[in-house]
């Protein structure tokens, strides 16, 4: 019963602080989920957490339900609760303290300065959690599926990505199915 408290407490102390530096949304906290579920915690493994990541994205619901799956494997039900409380509770209390008095000060020249601030942290956040998902996702295959995709989207933004996304399946499946 001792490491079922452990594994709980584990949980809230890295989603916990993890909530408040959600800067940019979920995405933005790929990289440090991964690095603390895989090479941390050792909750997972790198093939372990892509398919989570993947799990949580076909789900209906906020892409960081991550953080529930991993809960779910390292504790069941109440690891499940607690990582997904301690991921949502601290973020939304700030996030609701913050809009009472963010209206106020609209059009401030400090206002200004943090919006085009946190602008570039939450990109590079983003772009740290798109790695971290390659890197656990691995292989060649994935790495150049990820950057066509990317090229033809930067070519052509008006195309809608389900298409990429529903074209990669099939290719994936095709080589799946004839490679062994």
């Amino acid at each position: 019963m001792p490491g079922d408290w452990r594994n709980l407490l584990a949980l809230i102390l890295v989603f916990g602080p993890l909530s408040l530096f959600s800067i940019g949304g979920g995405a933005s906290l790929l990289a440090e989920i991964e690095h603390q579920s895989v090479a941390v915690h050792h909750w997972t493994t790198h093939r372990e957490f892509a398919d989570l990541f993947a799990i949580s994205r076909a789900a209906p619901g906020p892409g960081t339900m991550l953080s529930t799956l991993i809960g779910w494997k390292v504790a069941g039900w109440t690891g499940a609760l607690s990582a997904t409380v301690a991921l949502y509770l601290p973020s939304s209390l700030v996030a609701f303290g913050v809009s009472k008095m963010w209206g106020r000060w609209r059009g401030s020249p400090w206002h200004g300065a943090i919006e085009r601030g946190l602008a570039p942290i939450a990109a590079g956040l983003v772009l740290a959690g798109g790695l971290a998902v390659l890197q656990a996702a691995g292989g060649a295959a994935v790495w150049t599926a990820a950057a066509v995709s990317t090229a033809i989207l930067l070519a052509r933004p008006q195309l809608n990505p389900l298409i990429l996304f529903g074209a990669s399946g099939v290719l994936f499946a095709l080589v799946a199915a004839f490679s062994g």
